[in-house]
């Protein structure tokens, strides 16, 4: 079957993750969370996909099963559970250990395996398994970003897959009988040059599309242990259990030194060498204090100069903006809002927009923005502030709108962002569970930060209301 995606002579692997991510988008053929960039696919048929996991021999023959914990691969652990096998599934990031055990309740029904195979099920029903644990594991099944039907493998750029691996290898859980599948999209399977392949990447031997199941028959052999010079110490001190495993082979006389740390990183280094995100589809925040900043200049560069001069001279009633300070949120912004809306002057939209960036002075001209919905009736805000410091996801500005049931939470860019979304999955506040995600005006690679874009978010609820559908779905 010729590959839906063509990948041209010379591609790197963040050209190709770039390329099926832009595809994806562009069909509109992925589930919440969106955009897909940066991450593992949510594509809409990874049920059906995964659904062919169970017709597998290897699968049905195996005992112990380990899913990796992305959203996409939620219906194959949720077959593992029905078929009774036991069930690892890997910590997010690798943060607080390898590996979690998942322990449905006795007797559970089909709806409480399916609770336990969610993001919130795993915290929920699971015990720890340690680097020192006898595990045997039969049946490995990760999320790709691209693979190709040679059983070549390119994830999300982090490293996390192979890492797994390469502990399970350290820790003999697994060996060269070890069998690897993945779950993707059709248009996912492309052809990867080969040389693009490293020998800490881990390859597949089966790929579950909705449509068929291929054969990989790959030659190249799997990870046999972590490759710790391709590592470097932040990388150790963001993953505990990687300097856990560290210590342990320096005990038993193996070589781990580690590799150099680059000069200048980018912003959560991997285990490749590659940045996260190419450079050049991230505009640097302009983080200059306005007092030093030249409005000629501005005005070369976006024609607004006259209206960001009055509205220094004139500030407008900045908005209440609750940077932990016990603030109430953004009453002041929706005034500002109202007032601008009921003046009806088209002529006066420049100095609005001027008078908006004006009144974000201490943050970044680019921010992130995350929508939180479902917020209880009776909710205080320092309420919610303390369960953002909890869950380690407290914003640069927290717009409070608990009128509506919901808030808007700023980040300095989307990899701040995209790790508070992983926190507050699942997050509930006085029995009512919270809707997390990207506001509408960030999707499809669209800018945050910019004047008027904020009320977009009046979409939100639509959202909240798709969200608990595809809850009450689970």
């Amino acid at each position: 079957m010729e590959p839906v995606i063509k990948i041209n002579p010379g591609a790197t692997k963040w050209d190709i993750r770039q390329k099926i991510w832009d595809y994806i988008e562009e069909k509109n053929l992925a589930n919440f969370p969106r955009p897909v960039h940066n991450r593992i696919p949510n594509f809409k048929t990874a049920n059906p996909a995964c659904s062919r996991l169970a017709d597998l021999q290897v699968f049905k023959s195996s005992q112990t099963v380990k899913v990796n914990p992305d959203r996409p691969q939620q219906q194959a652990r949720f077959i593992a559970l029905e078929a009774q096998k036991t069930l690892l599934v890997p910590t997010p990031r690798l943060r607080t250990g390898l590996f979690n055990k998942i322990t449905p309740p006795q007797g559970a029904s089909k709806e409480q395996l399916r609770v336990c195979s969610t993001a919130q099920g795993v915290k929920d029903f699971s015990v720890p398994v340690g680097l020192e644990a006898k595990v045997k594991v039969d049946l490995v099944v990760v999320g790709s970003v691209a693979v190709s039907e040679k059983g070549l493998r390119i994830g999300k750029g982090e490293g996390y897959a192979d890492l797994e691996y390469g502990m399970m290898a350290s820790m003999g859980a697994v060996n060269e009988s070890t069998v690897v599948v993945t779950v993707v999209h059709d248009c996912q399977v492309v052809d990867i040059p080969e040389e693009l392949i490293g020998s800490h990447d881990l390859t597949v031997d089966f790929i579950l599309t909705p449509t068929r199941v291929i054969t990989t028959n790959c030659q190249l052999p799997k990870p046999q242990g972590i490759i710790w010079i391709k590592l470097d110490a932040e990388k150790l001190e963001k993953i505990p259990v990687l300097k856990k495993l560290r210590a342990l082979e320096e005990e038993a006389g193996k070589d781990v030194t580690l590799g150099e740390t680059p000069a200048a990183p980018e912003p959560g280094p991997q285990a490749t060498g590659r940045p996260r995100r190419p450079a050049r589809r991230r505009p640097r925040p302009n983080m200059q204090p306005d007092a030093e900043r030249d409005p000629k200049e501005e005005s070369k560069q976006d024609g607004r100069a006259e209206g960001e001069q009055k509205a220094r001279l004139h500030p407008p009633r900045v908005r209440k903006e609750s940077r932990g300070d016990g603030g109430e949120g953004s009453e002041g912004e929706m005034a500002a809002r109202g007032k601008g809306k009921s003046r009806g002057n088209r002529e006066k939209a420049p100095e609005e927009g001027a008078r908006e960036v004006a009144s974000q002075r201490k943050l970044p001209l680019s921010v992130t923005t995350v929508y939180l919905g479902g917020i209880p009736a009776g909710l205080r805000v320092s309420e919610l502030k303390t369960a953002l410091r909890e869950k380690e996801a407290t914003p640069l500005r927290l717009t409070w709108q608990g009128a509506q049931h919901r808030a808007f939470l700023d980040y300095s860019d989307p990899q701040a962002a995209e790790q508070a979304l992983e926190s507050l999955q699942g997050l509930s506040l006085n029995g009512h569970s919270l809707q997390a995600e990207l506001a509408k005006s960030q999707r499809g690679g669209k800018r945050s930060g910019q004047p008027g874009r904020r009320p977009r978010a009046k979409a939100a609820p639509a959202e909240a209301r798709g969200d608990a559908a595809e809850a009450a779905e689970q």
